[in-house]
């Protein structure tokens, strides 16, 4: 992002001028005090306590295992965003694989892709969700209305292909109990509340407010283990991008603003410099939000630069891109023709 903003500073030597102008300070704002209570549900153990059991049912069956596994992390990314669902599930799946044997790589890749499959659902969900509601003005209920058709059918593709999928026997020992913060996962439930209230009716800054307070109060490890050089990424994500926007207007480039055409342009952009900025690109053109959100919530599934959220779960997992291509491209490929589908019928 550092190197991107010196060569646009070169272009337009009155960039640091108007710097702080570029940047979205409302969406800044609540994305960095959703990312916060996320952590506090992280720290509280919820999803750790959550997972064994989830080992248990599984009985054995690896494709039982996926098959509870998945949904549970769409759900979780719906809540507190992809990228915190990655950092928590990716190494119990890393952890489950050493011990029974089960396909490293097809698991973690499966996850990442149900981490953006969930996470496509709700406006706090990932941070191109967070930007598009706050920008359009829209409701929490309604963003989620016109996004469940494509998660559905998102979600049940996944679920397909791991029916389809041969089993594999698991011999997974058991594993230790994990403690449980009830406190913290009370006060992080509530500000996950209060933040979408907050998100709602436009008071951005004061989530981020009272997010730092509670935390303060309560337990500062929250604040001291998050990874505030994360809040500058997506400051300079804003600035550069949005700086670059401008210029591709200037220069008489336009972008697609509605359909088709949108969804295909966005979904590929994510491919190369990630959803986030993919998005913040497309803000300056105006397009219409829904085809937008498809675009760019689908281009997290393909390459691991489409997301955040697939870097994580290939750092954390150390599985080669190869392998993590090998699953992710198709399916990408194949959801991408039914965002087409589904689109033009609700059109």
């Amino acid at each position: 992002m550092l190197f991107l903003y010196a060569g646009l500073v070169l272009i337009d030597r009155s960039l640091p001028r108007k710097t702080p102008d570029l940047v979205d300070w409302g969406s800044l704002s609540l994305i960095t005090a959703l990312i916060i209570t996320s952590k506090g549900l992280e720290l509280s153990g919820v999803f750790n306590r959550l997972a064994p059991r989830l080992v248990e049912r599984a009985n054995g069956s690896s494709r039982r295992l996926l098959l509870l596994l998945l949904p549970t992390i769409t759900l979780s990314s719906a809540l507190v965003m992809n990228d915190t669902a990655m950092l928590v599930f990716i190494p119990l799946v890393v952890a489950l694989s050493r011990l029974s044997g089960m396909n490293k790589a097809k698991a973690v890749t499966l996850s990442a892709i149900a981490a953006n499959v969930g996470s496509a659902l709700t406006p706090i969900g990932n941070p191109q969700n967070v930007i598009i509601w706050r920008e359009y003005g829209l409701s929490f209920l309604k963003f989620v209305e016109c996004m469940l058709p494509f998660v559905l059918i998102w979600l049940a593709l996944l679920l397909a292909f791991v029916l389809l999928s041969p089993d594999e026997t698991l011999s997974v020992r058991s594993l230790p109990p994990v403690a449980f913060r009830r406190d913290l996962f009370v006060v992080s439930t509530f500000l996950l509340a209060l933040n979408i209230y907050l998100g709602e009716t436009g008071r951005h800054e004061l989530s981020i407010a009272l997010t730092l307070l509670a935390f303060l109060i309560l337990e500062r490890d929250v604040l001291l283990s998050f990874d505030w050089a994360l809040v500058l990424t997506f400051a300079f994500i804003f600035i550069d991008f949005n700086e670059l926007s401008a210029l591709l207007l200037k220069a008489g480039l336009s972008l697609p603003t509605d359909g088709v055409s949108l969804v295909l342009t966005s979904a590929g952009l994510s491919q190369l410099i990630s959803n986030v900025p993919a998005t913040v690109v497309f803000l300056g053109s105006k397009p219409a939000w829904l085809p937008l959100a498809v675009g760019v919530n689908a281009g997290g599934t393909g390459t691991v630069i489409g997301s955040l959220a697939n870097l994580i779960a290939v750092r954390i997992a150390r599985v080669s891109l190869r392998d993590f291509h090998r699953y992710s491209v198709p399916y990408f490929v194949v959801i991408l023709i039914l965002g087409f589908i589904v689109l033009s019928i609700i059109k």
